[in-house]
């Protein structure tokens, strides 16, 4: 996990400079911004691993940064590092793409924790090698990070794009709420699980025939969701 880069994201220098200590010891490259604007200049020529990137930012804010990352194709983790906490702020960035969310003032240590289990993350998906799953009219590359359905190619987020792959390489298994957090968001989403069914039903948009009555991913009633390949249904 050593020497993976580290980009942080924030207009309090005491705040930049506090982390790429921590961030050092652990032997991490670390790069530092503290505006919107030369964040992303920086994610783009640079690519880190890993973005540490602060809600409220000069000439951009934290939310468009990931935006624009995301739409741009750019996968790589982004923990949201802000004093909001309200569920709703929660909600807005982890349906951008965040994949983590830390509160100030917050504990170093745990911010470290929280980007060796994101990186890990990441290193689990990738071992799993190339591979690509057909489903009726749904194409799912994991390689590429590329869904497409009858041919064309569906804009999914990196967390629908997540849900989707935990759900249809385990057809018919009912997935429960809590179970597609710890699996798709990580750790620490204690009372977010509404956050699952935002995400499903805008899955259920982009790929669906008829996302009033999915094909697809299905609601197990009282349990979660299940994915049903398109042939299996009655």
């Amino acid at each position: 996990m050593a020497n993976n880069s580290i980009l942080i994201v924030d207009d309090d220098k005491n705040i930049v400079d506090l982390v790429q200590t921590y961030l050092r010891k652990d032997d991490y490259r670390v790069l530092a911004a503290y505006d919107g604007l030369q964040a992303l200049e920086l994610a783009r020529q640079r690519r880190p691993d890993l973005i540490i990137l602060d809600l409220m930012l000069p000439d951009m804010d934290g939310l468009d940064v990931c935006r624009v990352l995301r739409a741009e194709g750019h996968n790589m983790p982004i923990i949201m590092l802000t004093a909001k906490t309200t569920e709703e702020d929660k909600l807005i960035g982890l349906d951008l793409g965040a994949d983590d969310y830390v509160t100030k003032p917050f504990s170093p240590r745990e911010l470290v924790a929280r980007i060796r289990a994101a990186l890990r993350r990441v290193g689990e998906q990738q071992r799993q090698g190339p591979s690509v799953i057909h489903s009726g009219d749904l194409e799912v590359d994991f390689v590429r990070h590329e869904t497409r359905v009858r041919g064309m190619l569906a804009s999914l987020t990196p967390k629908e794009f997540k849900l989707l792959e935990v759900l249809i390489k385990e057809p018919g298994r009912a997935f429960s709420r809590l179970d597609l957090l710890d699996r798709v968001f990580g750790f620490d989403y204690e009372g977010l699980e509404r956050t699952v069914d935002v995400h499903v039903m805008n899955l259920r948009r982009k790929i669906e025939p008829d996302a009033s009555r999915p094909t697809y991913v299905q609601t197990v009633y009282g349990v979660g969701y299940k994915f049903t390949e398109e042939q299996d249904v009655p």
